[in-house]
């Protein structure tokens, strides 16, 4: 996690399209087994599993991806096995629901449970991962003027990233 007077808090900046995942995905694991042993909670063979997809998706991946994923080595897999394994990985802070793109990506700080602003690119759809406590004060606060009751937290903010901005 990078922190900066320009970068509050980049918890999984955007990755240049060669990237390898590879270790991304064993930290990932590493960090999940780590919470859940913390927290007294089962981290089954199928949530790891579906947890290392969603990492090694290398962006955001929509349910059914994951189960058409899934089903090379789970044959009889089907959507509610699915939905339950991201219900407890999100519950659970491992990973985070990308609304606008109706897909999920894994959180880069599994270990501090967190309100998060996502950069998504509107042509390669990477997104980037922030959170700053700045901007969630600032909803926080113009909510309680208006009397409402925040129950999650989580900004999403479409443009370019660089990638695709220097390849015009």
């Amino acid at each position: 996690m990078k922190k900066s007077s320009d970068d509050r808090q980049v918890i999984a900046p955007f990755h240049s399209h060669a990237h390898d995942h590879g270790q991304c995905v064993v930290d990932a694991i590493a960090a999940a087994e780590t919470c859940c042993a913390k927290d007294g909670l089962s981290f089954t063979p199928l949530r790891r599993q579906v947890l290392e997809l969603i990492w090694s998706s290398h962006g955001p991946i929509g349910a059914y991806d994951l189960l058409e994923k899934l089903r090379a080595s789970r044959r009889n897999a089907a959507p509610p096995t699915v939905y339950r394994a991201l219900d407890f990985l999100m519950e659970n802070g491992l990973i985070h629901r990308i609304e606008s793109l109706n897909a999920y990506v894994g959180c880069g700080d599994p270990e501090r449970h967190h309100g998060a602003q996502f950069l998504i690119c509107r042509d390669c759809q990477c997104v980037a991962e922030l959170d700053d406590d700045e901007i969630g004060k600032a909803v926080t606060r113009r909510a309680k003027a208006l009397g409402f009751s925040i129950h999650q937290q989580t900004v999403e903010v479409v443009g370019q990233c660089a990638d695709c901005a220097a390849r015009l």
